[in-house]
């Protein structure tokens, strides 16, 4: 059989064209299936996208360490006791734990998501203000659209210079008006802006984070009378050692410089970005498993039915079968007739159902985005090409399988029988 034989062509279409009906409701079977598949598919992305949103602004494999109280006596100091991590502890990691790449010491003006009031002239604003060390952009990414960031000579040199985020400039300054080389008062200190960031992580996080304002290390400790304090520290792992290793590294080192107890876990509180990230992943595989699972196990009900309905198109065709076995047709003409006209049925029906799925996905990702939509939990739902390609073989292979019975069924079929038959 010759794919570029136009009457071969022609008998697949009068043999699906002769009971409409039934062509097409079997044709729905296959079409729903793979619609079906391609909406779970693309809604799982859009899930996963608004879960991992958080994750975008900043390196996977980073670990955050900071103080909390001690919860054991270790050699003569009771529990319960605060402590704080110094300039000195920044030296010791990079000196005996090789394992971390980047090492960020961070202060925060009043605590974590403490706000802080900022004054430019009549405008002022409550905002978040951070002294970080120039490699914190190798943790937490974001884009420099005016001016510069944080450099090792404005500590060196303790220049009083910020950098504000978007959201800062926006309360601060007109939408006109140069930030660059102007100045603001953090709690009654005077800064110099040299530039301005705007953060690559979206949705609630992006907001945070876009009304920070990041001033060198060594000038936010000695403007805001900090000493030597460090409030936390942003660490990644080099590339080839897992976070965890670092992690566990780095807190037993602190826990023996600041006399605390090998055991105390909770004395030293964390956050492993790279374990959480993992678990993440880790989900969306199964969902994403569970999701081919479902919409491969609706398509089959589908294929089933082509499969019954082929059946009984090869019974109603037994003469006709006979008639071409009885003048030379061969077996496998005759297999690869039926295979054909399996595979062009679940094709065709299966090519509109992937069509409308996409269509259907990428209709409520334009949607969400045309409204404005704050959608954190769902954001930019879509189905991979990868993801179509596998869709469109498992149809190919699908048709070729429904096929399969009834084409054994038909050259089963006895040439003399056939001829006998009414």
């Amino acid at each position: 059989m010759s794919f570029l034989d136009l009457d071969h062509w022609s008998e697949i279409y009068a043999a699906l064209a002769k009971n409409k009906l039934r062509t097409a409701l079997t044709a729905f079977g296959v079409f729903w299936g793979i619609f079906m598949l391609m909406v779970l598919l693309g809604s799982g992305r859009g899930l996963e996208n608004g879960i991992t949103t958080d994750f975008a602004g900043s390196a996977p494999n980073a670990v955050y360490m900071w103080t909390q109280r001690t919860t054991k006596a270790y050699r003569g100091l009771p529990p319960g006791r605060s402590f704080d991590f110094t300039n000195a502890d920044v030296a010791a990691i990079r000196q005996h734990v090789p394992q971390a790449d980047t090492v960020a010491p961070m202060n925060q003006l009043r605590g974590f998501r403490g706000g802080n009031s900022v004054v430019r002239g009549i405008k002022s604003g409550g905002f978040q203000v951070m002294g970080v060390f120039p490699e914190v952009r190798r943790i937490d990414y974001m884009k420099i659209p005016e001016g510069r960031f944080v450099n090792q000579i404005d500590m060196d040199e303790g220049r009083k210079v910020a950098v504000i985020g978007g959201r800062v400039r926006e309360v601060l300054f007109e939408e006109d008006e140069e930030a660059i080389g102007e100045t603001i008062r953090i709690n009654g200190v005077t800064f110099k802006v040299v530039g301005v960031f705007e953060p690559l992580a979206t949705g609630e996080f992006g907001m945070q984070e876009a009304e920070k304002i990041y001033t060198p290390f060594s000038s936010f400790q000695r403007a805001f009378n900090y000493g030597d304090e460090v409030g936390w520290f942003a660490i990644t792992a080099r590339s080839d050692v897992p976070a965890s290793e670092v992690e566990d590294e780095v807190a037993a080192l602190l826990r023996r410089r600041h006399r605390i107890h090998p055991d105390d876990e909770r004395a030293i509180g964390s956050w492993n970005q790279e374990v959480e990230f993992n678990k993440i992943q880790g989900l969306f595989g199964g969902i994403s498993t569970l999701v081919w699972l479902v919409g491969i196990g609706t398509l089959t009900a589908g294929v089933i039915g082509v499969s019954n309905i082929m059946l009984i198109v090869v019974r109603e065709r037994t003469k006709e079968i006979g008639l071409r076995r009885a003048i030379g047709a061969t077996p496998m003409s005759i297999t690869l007739q039926i295979i054909m006209e399996s595979i062009v049925l679940t094709g065709l029906a299966g090519y509109v159902g992937l069509l409308a799925g996409i269509g259907l996905v990428e209709g409520v990702s334009v949607a969400l985005a045309s409204a404005g939509a704050n959608t954190q939990m769902f954001q930019n739902p879509s189905v991979s090409l990868g993801n179509a390609g596998a869709a469109l073989v498992t149809l190919i292979v699908c048709g070729a399988l429904a096929g399969l019975i009834p084409a054994r069924r038909a050259i089963a079929i006895s040439p003399v029988e056939a001829l006998h038959s009414v």
